[in-house]
């Protein structure tokens, strides 16, 4: 069934990325951490769209937001879910997330319009979701909110968690006036989401030479974050001799490269994001 969009979606599109795109802006890119100033701005953003237009804004206890039309399922039955998340990674792209939240709003506004002219019949709740730190730039695990609602992420191990500043997750949460004792498993959210689809960025190139406007996802990368430790023993950069040196930066030179190459053999994806050298005399 295919759904006319209303004549004012772009206007509205606009007038909503206007608005985000304010938030969490740096002239290197857009930072927009969990449980920080710049998420409690995006959040309020969210429950204005949904007031805006008399969705019901539901908050669960580790942080995920929805909002619904047509109200909250009740008991045992289960709505249509779209959105995606509001957080950023560092320096990272304005749409990569927040397209999809908007884009759910937009779906609610072509639906209700719909439904209006008589062309739509509602059978179930239609809830558009804001996953809390998918991202996982500040405390280093990605998809927080949801692995944490899905019981994937233990309640004690994520409370510990800390940031670059030595805050943990526990803190950053009292912080923001949440409490970090309820988070965890959560049957009852779960079963609300009986269906679940996301708009989201292209964040290759791969359309392009495609010359499509749209991609349709038949599968998805599995994903996974590794720390290495590779000791060595400082010495004069100078006049020590390449025999005798024992420097750390070799062997991580030689991971790089191979993580590179299994890649290319495997058409995956690997990177190294971060690393720090110590004590890192020039």
């Amino acid at each position: 069934m295919l759904i006319d969009v209303p004549d004012t979606a772009l206007t509205t599109f606009r007038a909503m990325w206007a608005e985000l795109d304010r938030i969490g802006v740096h002239p290197t890119g857009t930072r927009r951490y969990s449980w920080t100033a710049e998420d409690a701005a995006l959040r309020k953003w969210f429950t204005a769209q949904a007031s805006a237009r008399g969705m019901e804004v539901h908050t669960d206890a580790n942080g995920n937001i929805r909002a619904w039309w047509g109200g909250r399922p009740a008991d045992g039955d289960a709505g249509v879910v779209t959105g995606s998340h509001l957080d950023s990674v560092a320096d990272g792209g304005k749409w990569d997330g927040p397209l999809g939240v908007l884009l759910g709003f937009l779906a609610v506004d072509a639906l209700a319009a719909a439904e209006a002219r008589g062309e739509f019949v509602r059978a179930r709740p239609v809830g558009v979701v804001d996953y809390m730190d998918e991202e996982g730039t500040r405390f280093g695990v990605a998809c927080l909110g949801s692995k944490l609602m899905s019981g994937v992420l233990d309640p004690e191990k994520a409370r510990a968690l800390t940031d670059a500043d030595g805050v943990s997750l526990a803190e950053a949460m009292r912080a923001a006036g949440a409490d970090p004792d309820r988070i965890g498993r959560d049957d009852a959210e779960i079963t609300l989401s009986g269906a679940q689809v996301e708009v989201h960025i292209e964040q290759g190139k791969q359309l392009v030479g495609l010359e499509a406007p749209v991609g349709v996802a038949s599968a998805i990368w599995p994903h996974g974050r590794w720390s290495f430790t590779f000791d060595g023993v400082a010495d004069h950069a100078g006049t020590a001799r390449l025999v005798d040196r024992k420097d750390a930066a070799l062997p991580f030179a030689s991971t790089v490269l191979a993580a590179r190459a299994v890649a290319e053999e495997l058409d995956a994806r690997a990177t190294f994001g971060r690393f720090h050298v110590e004590p890192g005399g020039p």
